[in-house]
């Protein structure tokens, strides 16, 4: 919850500064980005080799482990879409891109702002930004206060699926408290560590 409202007031800080014309040159620069973005993979690198049960999980893992991910994948997808019926000046690639973040909203704004700066313009492309950044967080902050909720409507994998990426980190103890499934700790892992991998390569795919 803190780092939420940090995120947002950062988000706040940067949109007063710039409507401002406060900030420095060198934030404004075009390369900025970039390196921003590489430094966020490279830490997605180092949280998943760093994790101390890595090994337990390989040994633990079974195939079927992989349909929650690719599951809500699908899910997550085909219900942003229905906000094109909202969004109807947006094209269905941006709004897909932006529901393609799975509660990782710190590279999945990034990564949008990078990759359609280029093609629409910075403005445009920092506004899809705002509204995936803000999906995310939305993600995440569902999942944290709507475990039970989720638990007792969709069974013990739907708070998983909700969690997105978080199911491997921020959301896994109230999840395995409120299951009370300790078996699920490695497919709450794995599908955090799947759905971080398919960030990029989905918000990339739907940017080109």
């Amino acid at each position: 919850m803190k780092e939420n409202v940090l995120l947002l007031l950062s988000l706040l800080c940067g949109v007063g500064s710039g409507w401002m014309n406060i900030g420095t040159d060198w934030l404004s620069h075009p390369s900025l980005p970039t390196w921003l973005l590489s430094l966020l993979v490279v830490q997605v690198g180092i949280g998943i080799g760093s994790k101390g049960e890595l090994r337990l999980l390989f040994s633990s893992f079974r195939w079927q482990m992989l349909l929650l991910p690719v599951f809500t994948i699908i899910g997550t997808l085909s219900f942003t879409s229905l906000a094109g019926f909202m969004f109807r000046d947006w094209q269905m690639n941006d709004i897909l891109a932006t529901g393609s973040g799975f509660g990782y909203y710190s590279l999945s704004s990034v990564l949008i702002a990078d990759m359609k700066g280029a093609s629409i313009g910075m403005e445009a492309a920092t506004q899809i930004a705002a509204v995936a950044l803000m999906a995310n967080v939305v993600r995440e902050m569902a999942a944290l206060f709507g475990t039970s909720f989720f638990n007792g409507k969709g069974g013990r994998f739907a708070p998983i699926s909700v969690a997105g990426i978080n199911s491997m980190d921020v959301c896994l103890p109230i999840i395995l408290k409120t299951t009370g499934d300790k078996g699920l700790l490695p497919v709450a892992i794995i599908h955090g560590i799947i759905l971080e991998i398919s960030v990029p390569v989905l918000i990339s795919l739907f940017c080109m």
